[in-house]
């Protein structure tokens, strides 16, 4: 999904990116260096969830995205890229026999395969698909869907700013970019409350889980790994490769040393050429990579 967006914002790219997560706001302004900035969020201005209202304190998030771009010129609108928190939003992936060439009646497929598992109407909601190639005639599709409510309510703050929030996903889908094995990987995603899960094979997304967990401890963060180290054996018919974490700071190691025990295979961290990935900006430095280094650089 996101080597689309490079295709279709290359001339030019726009000028700002944000990942937002509950606590804090990262940004990047493009430009040779690229420049980062980084404002916390207090506990409550920001709460993810794809069935209710995420922004709680619209003028406080505002206010911190202001003082990320105090040095904007004024006047006319710049675009923006906007990272959503991974809670935010429901991520499917959906495996077709086959998949109609029409987009019409792709629409129509995947909505209704969609429609009776979700929290919130489909019809009030926003839907975006990406499909992957598979071998023969089957396809898998990324689906990417959450109320339209919770997508306006982030819009309408950098809008404020005088930012054109022109292209919108959530922070692991954007950080899939810095995921460079082509086998079979698993990357562990950790923001804040929030564990994200992603299965993929030979590039191509399988499986994406978002959870919340009750502690940050081994115990509450494997309880989902085991299930899909099952479901990679199982339905995939492959032993997990690698295993690549991102966001677990401090605790990177500690948790590296327990997975390679616990799981049966190789851990290591999620690297990108521009900084450390960390909590709050996996998917940002998943955006900027993506861009490439002529535009980013």
């Amino acid at each position: 999904m996101i080597r689309a967006l490079r295709r279709l914002i290359q001339d030019p790219p726009p000028a700002w990116g944000f990942e937002l997560s509950e606590g804090a706001v990262a940004a990047a302004r493009l430009g040779r260096p690229v420049r980062f900035g980084l404002r916390p969020l207090r506990p409550g201005v920001l709460q993810p969830s794809p069935v209710r209202d995420n922004v709680l304190e619209p003028d406080e998030l505002a206010a911190q995205i202001q003082a990320l771009t105090a040095s904007r010129p004024g006047g006319k609108r710049q675009e923006a890229v906007l990272i959503l928190p991974d809670a935010s939003v429901r991520v499917l992936v959906l495996d077709f026999d086959g998949f109609p060439a029409d987009p019409a009646e792709q629409l129509s497929l995947v909505r209704f395969r969609i429609k009776k598992g979700l929290p919130f109407e489909l019809d009030s909601a926003a839907l975006s698909y990406a499909v992957q190639p598979a071998p023969g005639k089957r396809a898998d599709v990324v689906v990417a869907v959450t109320p339209l409510e919770v997508v306006a309510r982030y819009e309408a703050v950098l809008s404020l700013n005088g930012l054109n929030p022109g292209w919108v996903t959530t922070s692991t889908l954007a950080a899939l970019e810095l995921v460079r094995h082509d086998g079979l990987a698993v990357l562990v995603k950790l923001s804040g409350r929030f564990l994200t899960v992603s299965v993929l094979q030979g590039g191509r997304l399988k499986l994406l889980r978002s959870i919340e967990l009750g502690e940050l401890c081994s115990e509450e963060v494997l309880a989902p790994l085991y299930p899909t180290m099952a479901y990679a054996e199982d339905q995939l018919g492959a032993q997990v490769e690698r295993i690549l974490l991102a966001g677990f700071g401090e605790g990177a190691e500690d948790f590296q040393l327990v997975f390679e025990r616990e799981l049966g295979a190789p851990v290591e961290l999620l690297h990108s050429r521009y900084g450390s990935v960390e909590a709050y900006n996996a998917g940002l430095l998943g955006w900027l990579e993506s861009l490439g280094e002529r535009q980013a650089g």
